[in-house]
């Protein structure tokens, strides 16, 4: 079964990206086409980027890195959880996306994004610039959150509201991973 990483892009205390991510691995489980992983970048750590050479060398000196590379490496689809910071993409999924190159390669990424009116739309919209330059094949099916403050109780998140766009997206991730899995080079 193909993996699919649920990334939580935020990194600030307080954040809402956890709590929405953890519906959103539900979602995902129950629809059934992947192995959900959910990877919380406040937990990898990485530091701004500290590699001597390009990512597409993968001479990597730094652990933190070694590690990263392993996690995406094994990833098959992504799923952005991100909110919007001022009006774009926060820091530690650029951060996250520039420390790798070839393990982002001939994948499908999705988003669900949150923030105000907007939720998070111009965020992902300067986060698939970044994307289609490392072969990241970004849809446009999404789940965008207007308003995620009002959708959260008691720390949970009610989706309820996006399990339509939810489950499209995953019509659509599980879709072209089966088209992108034959461009991608052999685990090992």
């Amino acid at each position: 079964m193909p993996k699919l990483q649920i990334v939580v892009v935020s990194t600030r205390d307080g954040r809402a990206g956890v709590p929405v991510a953890t519906w959103f691995a539900q979602t995902a489980r129950a629809h059934g086409a992947f192995d959900v992983d959910v990877v919380d970048l406040k937990d990898v750590g990485l530091p701004l980027f500290n590699e001597p050479e390009h990512p597409r060398f993968k001479r990597y000196v730094h652990q933190h890195t070694h590690a990263w590379s392993a996690r995406v490496d094994s990833a098959d689809a992504f799923v952005f959880v991100t909110p919007e910071y001022n009006f774009g993409v926060p820091p530690s999924l650029l951060n996250a996306l520039d420390y790798l190159f070839n393990e982002w390669a001939y994948k499908v990424a999705g988003f669900v994004s949150y923030g105000g009116m907007s939720g998070g739309t111009r965020a992902v919209q300067m986060a698939k610039l970044v994307m289609t330059s490392l072969k990241i094949v970004p849809l446009p099916e999404a789940v965008s959150i207007p308003f995620f403050a009002k959708l959260i109780r008691d720390g949970v998140f009610d989706g309820a509201s996006q399990a339509e766009p939810a489950k499209k997206m995953l019509d659509e991730l599980a879709r072209w991973n089966g088209a992108l899995a034959s461009l991608r080079p052999p685990r090992g």
